[in-house]
Formats: C-alpha cells, sequence, structure tokens
C-alpha cells in the first residue's frame, strides 16, 4: 500500500524532529555563534535580542520647526487661530546636546535633533510667521498647538530591557536594520544543518569531468541533481557540506559514508565537530537491478536503519528515509525534477516548522487557464507559469513542460508548482488549483 503525501511529511518531520532536538531553531540548547550583523541575513536568531537602549534615545523632533513649552493642562484641541510672540534663541542641529531652553523662548530646531529641556513641543517652520528661520534674538510668532506635536519621545518606539526579537526569528533587513539603531556589530544565530549530499549512477558525470573534455561520452548525462539540490539546501538554510556523484558501487558508496558521517550522532554540539547532521542520496533507490543506496544500505549492518517506500505522489513517488549512523537519512529518487519536488514537499517544510528556516512557500489559490488530468490515486505537482491578480483579472496558471520528471527546461521556466490532490483525476479550464509560489 502506498504511503500518502502527509504520512511522508509527518515520518520526514518526526525523523529530523527526534534528530534535532538540540537545535535552536528546534526549541533546544544549542546557544549558536554570533556572525556579523550583516551576514545574518536568513539566519535564525539563536537568542532573544534586548534592547541595550531606548530608541530612540532621547526625545527629538520630528520637524524642521521651533521648539517651545506648551502647557501640558490645555484642552484636547486648540485655536490655530491663535498665536504668540516667542523670542529665538540659537538654533539646535541635529548631533548638539542644547542648553535648557527657558520660558517663554523658541529654539530653532532640525529634523532628529535632541529636544531642549524645558521644551515639549515642535511647531514646523512652515507654520511660523515669518516662515523661515529666525536668527537668535529675533522674534517669531507660533500658532497655539498641543502640547508634544511632532516630539518622537525617548524610548516610543523601543525601550530598554525590551525583546526585540525573539529567538527563532528568520532574520531579514528591518531586524538587522533594528539590531544596527540598538548598537548592534553581530548577532547570534543558529548553527547551520550541515548536508553530506550524494548523486548516484555509472551514467552521470561532474560538469568538468575530465571523460568530457573532448565532449559527453556516449550514454552518459551530466549531473544536474547536485548543482540543483545543493543550491535549494543553500536557499533553505542549510550547508552543504560536501557533493559527491557516487557510481552503483555499493561498496563506494559506504565507504564515502563511514568517511564523511563521523561518530554516532552527528549531533551539532560541538560546532568543530567534523561530520552532518542530515545525509540526503538522489537516485539508486527504485525497483531496478542496480539500486545502489538499496544494495549499500542493505548490507550495512547495524549502522544502518533505513526503509523505502513508495508515496503516492508524482513525481517523487519513490522515497528513502531512515538513520545513518544516528544521522537522518533521506533518499530521494533520481530524476532531477522528483529529487526537487521531493526536498519541496518533504524537506522544506519540515525544516521551516524545526528550524524557523526557510519561510514557507506562500500558497495561493489561481485558476487553470487551461484543461488537466492527473492519475488516480497519486497526489500530482506540476511546474507552471503564475500569473497574480490584475485589473480586474483573477490570479491565473498555466502549465510549462509536461508530466515527465526529467524537463529541466519546464522547472527552469517554472515559477511555481501546482498541487493536484490524489482525488482528483479531471479539471477544467478556469478550475481552482492550490499553487506554490517559488
Amino acid at each position: 500500500m502506498r504511503r500518502t503525501v502527509a504520512d511522508h511529511q509527518k515520518a520526514v518531520a518526526d525523523l529530523l524532529g527526534g534528530a534535532w532536538k538540540v537545535l535552536p531553531g528546534n526549541g533546544g540548547r544549542d546557544v549558536g555563534s554570533p556572525v556579523p550583523l550583516l551576514e545574518a541575513r536568513g539566519r535564525v536568531l539563536a537568542t532573544d535580542l534586548v534592547a541595550p537602549i531606548d530608541l530612540p534615545p532621547f526625545a527629538n523632533s520630528q520637524m524642521d520647526g521651533y521648539a517651545i513649552h506648551m502647557d501640558a493642562l490645555q484642552p484636547k484641541s486648540v485655536d490655530s487661530n491663535q498665536s504668540t510672540s516667542y523670542a529665538v534663541v540659537e538654533t539646535i542641529a541635529a548631533g548638539s546636546v542644547p542648553e535648557r531652553l527657558a520660558e517663554g523662548s523658541a529654539a530653532p530646531i532640525m529634523t532628529g535633533a535632541m529636544l531642549p529641556r524645558g521644551a515639549n513641543t515642535v511647531v514646523p517652520i512652515e507654520k511660523a510667521l515669518p516662515d523661515t528661520f529666525a536668527a537668535a534674538g529675533e522674534t517669531v510668532e507660533l500658532p497655539a498647538t498641543l502640547a508634544g506635536t511632532f516630539v518622537r519621545e525617548q524610548g516610543s518606539d523601543v525601550q530598554l530591557g525590551e525583546t526585540v526579537i525573539a529567538a527563532g526569528t528568520l532574520l531579514n533587513a528591518a531586524h538587522l536594520g533594528l539590531a544596527a539603531a540598538l548598537g548592534c556589530t553581530q548577532l547570534t544565530v543558529a548553527r547551520k544543518v550541515r548536508v553530506l549530499l550524494l548523486t548516484t549512477g555509472d551514467e552521470v558525470l561532474a560538469p568538468g569531468d575530465p571523460l568530457a573534455a573532448n565532449g559527453l561520452p556516449p550514454g552518459m548525462i551530466f549531473d544536474a541533481n547536485a548543482a540543483l539540490l545543493r543550491a535549494a539546501l543553500a536557499e533553505s538554510g542549510l550547508e552543504v557540506i560536501q557533493a559527491d556523484v557516487v557510481n552503483d558501487d555499493p561498496a563506494a558508496l559506504l565507504r564515502l559514508l563511514e568517511e564523511n558521517v563521523g561518530g554516532v550522532g552527528g549531533g551539532p554540539d560541538d560546532a568543530a565537530q567534523p561530520g552532518c547532521q542530515l545525509i540526503i542520496s538522489v537516485g539508486g533507490i527504485s525497483a531496478g537491478a542496480f539500486e545502489v543506496v538499496k544494495l549499500a544500505l542493505a548490507n550495512a549492518g547495524p549502522q544502518s536503519d533505513m526503509a523505502f517506500c513508495s508515496v503516492a505522489l508524482q513525481p517523487g513517488g519513490p522515497q528513502g528515509l531512515g538513520t545513518f549512523r544516528g544521522v537522518p537519512f533521506l533518499a530521494f529518487p533520481g530524476n532531477p525534477v522528483s529529487a526537487f519536488v521531493s526536498l519541496e514537499m518533504f524537506l522544506r517544510p519540515a525544516l521551516s516548522t524545526l528550524l524557523g528556516t526557510p519561510a514557507p512557500r506562500q500558497r495561493v489559490v489561481a485558476v487553470l487557464e487551461h484543461p488537466m488530468t492527473s492519475p488516480a490515486g497519486k497526489h500530482q505537482v506540476r511546474r507552471g507559469i503564475y500569473s497574480g491578480p490584475a485589473f480586474e483579472s483573477a490570479p491565473s496558471v498555466r502549465e510549462v513542460g509536461g508530466q515527465s520528471s526529467h524537463l529541466l527546461g519546464a522547472l527552469a521556466k517554472a515559477n511555481a508548482l501546482i498541487n493536484v490532490p490524489a482525488g482528483v483525476t479531471e479539471l477544467q479550464a478556469g478550475a481552482k488549483v492550490e499553487v506554490w509560489l517559488l
């Protein structure tokens, strides 16, 4: 019996969640590592960021104008037709520390400049008479204004001791801007999960392999999976420590695993520890005679605990998961689109939940621009080109390429994945479908 997509998603999340309990994004005890502020974008904050200062750190002017004192006990509204004459004192520039403002005085003040003691209000220059800055010793007419107008109070944005960014937050540009405003030069972020990525097949050559110096040999193909998945894993916040092409030799695959996995568990408690926290293989798990991943792990003894199954998914039906020396091991099918869909359907959602990165794919509803069929009993994922809503036009999507899992050209053109549930075999043009935006 085939496993459903939902069942396999849960199995992957349970496997990773059990193995990664120490990771910060998974509520564990790992305190992470500091990185320079500008390198923290797209990383997960490991510890709460607590404000070391107020923001703003002092009361300042929101406008170019005049700083004055207004009675705080005045009514909630004032007659702006009323005006008062003030004696003009020295101008307050941004970055200066002004003297106390005497009663009945008005200080020309620039945007962002510190409000002087004794002042509680700023009147914009365009409301002054004259509407240009007067020199010290002159007078200016200013309309009645409510106390506190155009003043940014100290701590009105962030207060000293306040938790401003919680641990587990996926950091973006706004977070980095806030941290910079608080004087931070670095942030403590969760350490990246290290991944060993293996692609398999006697027919596969890495781009640049000397065997293809005079052209691709007959019967051979260049490896697309390493580049495709390495980029997708990096986008998902993981670190690929090694990506190798492995021939259909079970003993060679086992040797490579033993060399790279290290001790049992491969946990991230010690940042200097070699090894990895995740193994991903591509290919070698179907029903052929030379399925190298299946053959190698079947002969690995007690250090391997793997299960292989069929998931009601197209592309991406063959799947494997388990552990090697205690390290989580996900085995994806070998066709590039199948491997990519497997990562999107099973690994990426688990990472978002467990680690806080990457951000979940945006899911939208769009109407099909054409009819579509789907095999019975399988959740089908098709590559599509999504067009967002326009004036009086609903969002729509059209398929690019076909069902085949080798169509990399179609994947490169796609900006979305069209999801057709397992119970649906036929869709008409205009039908609504769930779309994941890439």
